[in-house]
This record gives C-alpha cells, structure tokens and sequence, in this order.
C-alpha cells in the first residue's frame, strides 16, 4: 500500500513540472496527506542516513557548497535543491530515497520546521548555522526559535552529531558540554566592524541574562564575545577562516584551517563575509562526515551560485545579478558587499508583504541603506509595497531623482535593465522571497534562466 501511495506522489510530481508547477510543494503535500508517517518511512531507505541544515539565512548556498564538496567526494545526495524546506519538501525530496547505495539525505530545513522533521526523519547529524530576527509575524521572538532548537538537540545529544557557528551565541550554545560537536567560525579581526549593528539581534548571555561584551564584531551579533557576568564566552572553532580578503562581486579570498590543522587557501568565487560563513558550515560538515580536505578545496574554488543567492544573468544584453533580501542582517551584508564596488552602482529592488516574506516589512528600517549614499547611480523600486521602499531610500539619504516607483516587476525591470545607456554596468537586483521567486518565473518565461525548481 505504501508503494502505491509514493507511487502517486511520483506522478504528481511529474504531471506538475510538465505543467511548469515546480513539482516541489504539491507531491509532498499528497503523499503526507495520504500517510502522515511517510517522511520516517522513505528515511530509512537513506543508508548513510540524513544531515538536516537549518539557518535564518544561507541554507540553501550551504547545502549547494556542501553538495559540491559530496559530489566531488562521489557520495551520493538526496536533497531538495529547490529549498522547499518545510515538510511536504521534504517530504517530496525524499520521494528519491534508496535510489543508490550509502546515500545521505542532505536536507535544507525551515527554522520552524526543524523540531518535527528531526523527530521523524531522526538524523544522524546537523548543521545549525545561524538566527536572525525574521518573519516576527510567522515566528515571533527569536528566542523561541532558540528555544524550540535546544530541545530538538537535548532530544538528540549522543545520538547526531552537530555542526555550530561559534560566532553566533544562540547557536553556540545549543552544543556547550555536549559529545560530537563540530564548531566553526572567523578569526581574522581585519574584518571587525567598530560596533554591534543596530541589526543585531543576540545581545545577551543566555544563561545570566547579562549583555555580552565583543572583542570583534563580524556580522550582525556574531563574533568573538564573552559574558563579563558569568565567565560563558565563544566556543573555539575547529573549522575557521583565518584570513578573508572581500573582493567585493569578484568573490573572497580565504584560508581555512580544518580540525586537524591543515590549511587550505582558496580563491571563493562568491562574495560578502556572509558567504564566508556559509563556506565554512559547509566544509566544517564536510570535515564531520569524514570528506578528505582536497575535496573540501577544489568544491569550493569551483562553486556556484543557486537561484537568487548572488546568481548572474544576461537580461536583454545586460549583466544583473540577483542578491536576495530579506531580514536586517542579511541585508546588511548586501549593502555591505556593494559599498566595496568601485563606481556607483544600479539597483532594482522588489519588497514585497506576501506571507512567505513576511506582512511586516518594518525590518527595511533596520537595514542599513544609509551605507549606499552617494553610492547610487539609479535605483528602481517595485514590489507590493514599491513605494515604502523608495520612502526608506530616500531617509538613507539616496537623492529621490533618481528613484523610480514601478510596483509591476516586469515593466519596472525593463526600465532598469534599459536605463545602461549601455556602459556596461552591472544591475544589482536585490528582491525579497516572493519576489525572487516572481522574477524568476518571468525570467523563465522569457528564456533567460531556468524555472526555480530545476
């Protein structure tokens, strides 16, 4: 009977990517639908078990890099590549299980999602990367995401192995006095902003109360920190990036240094220090699962960007590249990567308030904008809520003559795409969730990129 039930679910699939549906939501909606147990059941056909990877931002790069380093190392992967990362993804992932021996589920999951996919699929490791204040409509307080991942991990210490950012002190201290933890993060001060961001989020020790004190300030509220009160300070990362050089668009420049002290330099083709932190999740589950470093090195030199995430196009002759946008922090270390280009730049930026983004989209006013006055050349801003992101440009202090208002994505980047005069610059796209996903059907419709889900 359960063959019967996954057997529909594969037709499913297949009737809704030839209709151009994705064919990522709706199979495993209907195989959960038909057997509530059916995520448990298909993960025991993954012989080398599943790692689950969970973050505010950067799942889906890191479970791209951490697919390369696998590929290279010949292992076979199960994962939904798309980034459907709640349950029927999951589930409809999973629908490929058991297709090749020693096979590893390496499975992108939401924040929320995370307690009830572990306890049915009861992996054997996971990579925890990051928390950042998003969605508050969806979530509410970042502390209760926190709190939810230190009972799915108090649920399966000595069972799985974890994988933590140190520099991120809600990550951090879910693996504090527990076997089979994995830390990774940044040690070159070089990078160290002059203070905590007002994007910041994880500003006090969660076991007094007290607020940290930073010796470096990396991202956001991650970096090397201690709590004055009661002594808890960031754990030493086995897996760290010694020296960063950000080459702005152009990608970074990183040495690593592995658990067992080797160092690996690498020229990394994709930008910002955020992408640093996604590299070293990757390789420190890499390193965790047992992959040799020449693995680790030749999947990240080589690496690509997945939809949206920093992803180059040619639209209509002209270079864009796509840099999702969604909370303070990853916003921030956009702007941040573009301050580092060399002439002024153009934008084309799409807010949008539908559910998966989020209805509240006060967050752009804790984005730091500010960081591209003087910066900007041009900037068109569409979306459902267009206008509020050109009011907040124009509090950042970006000259309103050359904002422009458009709220239908097509038309309004048509008009960016045009607005070159044909000098050969770059347009920077930088859209929210649906609207990254709205961009790419239309690219897709015109034949510039591919539909989303392939």
């Amino acid at each position: 009977m359960f063959r019967l039930k996954t057997a529909f679910a594969r037709l499913v699939r297949a009737v809704t990517r030839r209709l151009g549906k994705g064919g990522t939501t709706v199979p495993g909606r209907v195989l959960l639908k038909l057997d509530s147990g059916a995520m448990g059941r298909l993960a025991k056909r993954l012989e080398g078990g599943a790692m689950l990877i969970s973050a505010t931002n950067g799942k889906t790069t890191t479970a791209s890099l951490l697919n390369g380093i696998l590929e290279r190392a010949g292992r076979p992967v199960v994962r939904n590549r798309a980034g459907s990362n709640m349950h029927w993804g999951v589930a409809t992932a999973l629908l490929d299980a058991g297709r090749a021996p020693g096979e590893l589920g390496l499975l992108e999951v939401d924040e929320a999602w995370l307690p009830r996919v572990s306890e049915e699929l009861q992996p054997r490791a996971f990579l925890l990367a990051n928390l950042f204040r998003d969605q508050l409509d969806r979530y509410g307080e970042l502390e209760l995401i926190a709190d939810r991942w230190a009972e799915v991990v108090a649920d399966r210490a000595g069972r799985s192995a974890f994988v933590l950012n140190a520099d991120d002190p809600l990550v951090a201290d879910l693996g504090r006095e527990r076997e089979h933890v994995t830390y990774f993060g940044v040690e070159d001060d070089t990078l160290a902003l002059p203070e905590l961001q007002h994007a910041a989020d994880s500003k006090h020790c969660r076991r007094c109360g007290h607020a940290y004190e930073y010796d470096a300030v990396y991202l956001a509220h991650m970096g090397r920190y201690r709590c004055p009160n009661c002594g808890r300070e960031r754990p030493a990362p086995s897996v760290a990036a010694e020296r960063v050089k950000l080459r702005g668009m152009d990608g970074t420049d990183v040495v690593l240094r592995l658990p067992d002290g080797e160092r690996i330099e690498l020229s990394f083709p994709l930008p910002g220090l955020y992408n640093v932190y996604n590299a070293l999740g990757a390789a420190a589950a890499a390193a965790a699962l047992g992959v040799e470093s020449s693995h680790i090195r030749a999947a990240l030199s080589s690496a690509a960007a997945v939809f949206g995430r920093v992803e180059r196009l040619t639209v209509a002759g002209r270079d864009v590249a796509i840099l999702l946008v969604k909370n303070p922090a990853g916003a921030n270390e956009v702007l941040r990567t573009l301050t580092l280009e060399d002439d002024q730049v153009d934008l084309w930026l799409a807010l949008n308030d539908r559910i998966a983004d989020g209805r509240d989209v006060s967050w752009i006013w804790d984005a730091d904008f500010e960081l591209l006055a003087g910066r900007v050349r041009r900037a068109m801003c569409s979306g459902t809520r267009a206008e509020e992101m050109a009011l907040r440009l124009k509090y950042a202090g970006i000259d309103a003559h050359v904002v422009d208002v458009d709220r239908d994505l097509g038309a309004s980047l048509d008009a960016a795409v045009a607005s070159s005069n044909g000098d050969g610059r770059p347009l920077y796209a930088l859209p929210t969730y649906t609207a990254l996903l709205e961009l790419r059907d239309l690219l897709a419709d015109r034949g510039v990129a591919g539909r989303w889900s392939d």
